[in-house]
């Protein structure tokens, strides 16, 4: 899928379960209590690539937010 049709599903033009229910992949996701797989991130301020396994070795508690604030 390119990233154009990736960012046309994600962006939907309104808030309908037929838009909204494909991106809901609960069953996907770790168990409670099991960590998260690794994966690459971006830092907002200066695009600097790093990961979550470089933030949890230098945090206790890390919450991350996924999805969209609009």
């Amino acid at each position: 899928m390119s990233d154009k049709s990736l960012l046309e599903r994600y962006n939907y033009d309104e808030f309908v379960p037929d838009k909204f229910m494909p991106w809901m992949r609960f069953a996907e996701s770790p168990e409670l209590g099991v960590a998260a797989p690794d994966f690459p991130l971006w830092q907002l301020d200066d695009g600097a690539e790093t990961s979550l396994k470089a933030w949890w070795s230098k945090h206790q508690f890390l919450v991350v937010e996924f999805g969209s604030f609009t």
